[in-house]
């Protein structure tokens, strides 16, 4: 089976969102993926209630990317479906600021890592 994949290290989301959206589009047909995240970016689809649409615009970024590398790779867009998609615990780094009580603030981020298969 031909694959493409795309890969994001470093999403400044977080990582129980990634992990909430990975189990809805796992196995999905990519443009069915595609319409359901623009759902949730727009906020007229929802999971139990919550919208995601921090982390919602970044996975459709990757899906993009991913849909070029696959046509990159001569593979049918009609016949794409998500075969691998997880997001993994990333770098966690001090955010400046400028006031002492402020200082270094934590923040974290997630890897993305999206493939896709012809079908």
């Amino acid at each position: 089976m031909k694959t493409a994949s795309s890969k994001f290290s470093g999403a400044r989301i977080s990582l129980k969102h990634s992990l909430v959206l990975c189990k809805e589009l796992r196995g999905k047909k990519l443009d069915r993926a595609r319409l359901f995240l623009e759902g949730l970016v727009s906020e007229k689809r929802s999971i139990a209630g919550k919208y995601y649409p921090k982390a919602a615009g970044r996975f459709l970024e990757m899906l993009k990317t991913v849909e070029a590398n696959a046509r990159q790779k001569n593979l049918n867009p009609e016949k794409l479906f998500i075969k691998k998609i997880k997001a993994d615990k990333g770098l966690r780094f001090y955010r400046p600021r400028s006031l002492w009580h402020l200082r270094r603030e934590r923040a974290r981020s997630s890897n993305l890592v999206i493939e896709v298969e012809e079908r």
